[in-house]
């Protein structure tokens, strides 16, 4: 877990995106999470890429009891994947640690990226 100070006396806690590399196949388990603290109480969090085409329907991500949302993907390793989060089918987020951030080419935002 990483904890980030943004203000005094305000700590935002994010979970780095977990990896599991499988040995029977040429993919990783990728747990992605996004904390309670970055959805406002969100009822709707969905993941977004590269992977599933940018559909907002395509990855919902489950509400956790701490208030996080989270989900867990196959996806092929040996490749990078931009991808972020859209809050309430609205607001778009990046994860908070990812492995690197590209820029998404839209506008002056960028992508969150993992890396396989």
């Amino acid at each position: 877990m990483y904890r980030y100070n943004f203000a005094p006396h305000q700590n935002i806690y994010v979970m780095a995106t977990a990896k599991q590399f499988l040995k029977s196949k040429p993919v990783a388990k990728v747990t992605f999470e996004l904390p309670a603290e970055a959805v406002n109480g969100a009822k709707v969090v969905s993941l977004v890429g590269e992977f599933n085409d940018w559909d907002v329907t395509a990855q919902p991500l489950k509400k956790q009891k701490d208030g996080s949302f989270k989900t867990t993907v196959e996806l092929p390793i040996g490749t990078e994947y931009q991808y972020r989060f859209v809050i309430d089918g609205q607001t778009w987020e990046n994860d908070w640690a990812a492995d690197k951030y590209v820029a998404s080419g839209i506008s002056a935002d960028e992508n969150s990226v993992v890396v396989l």
